[in-house]
């Protein structure tokens, strides 16, 4: 995941979650006013994770991002 540079932690995990989360959201609002509101959805329960698990919400976002590459 690549994305725009801006500031860096010391935690490569929370870097790579919080590119994720940039891209992610940048494709979330490029959808089809049709399906945008579920992918936002889906898109807000992995920021909500981020909070507590950042591993596991890295493997979901990853996922998301997968899902929408394939859209």
């Amino acid at each position: 995941m690549t994305a725009p540079d801006g500031p860096r932690w010391n935690d490569p995990q929370l870097d790579a979650l919080a590119d994720g989360l940039r891209i992610a959201h940048v494709r979330v609002a490029g959808l089809p006013p049709q399906v945008r509101p579920q992918m936002t959805r889906h898109l807000l329960v992995i920021t909500d994770l981020a909070k507590r698990d950042a591993a596991l919400a890295l493997r979901r976002l990853e996922s998301f991002l997968n899902d929408l590459g394939e859209r």
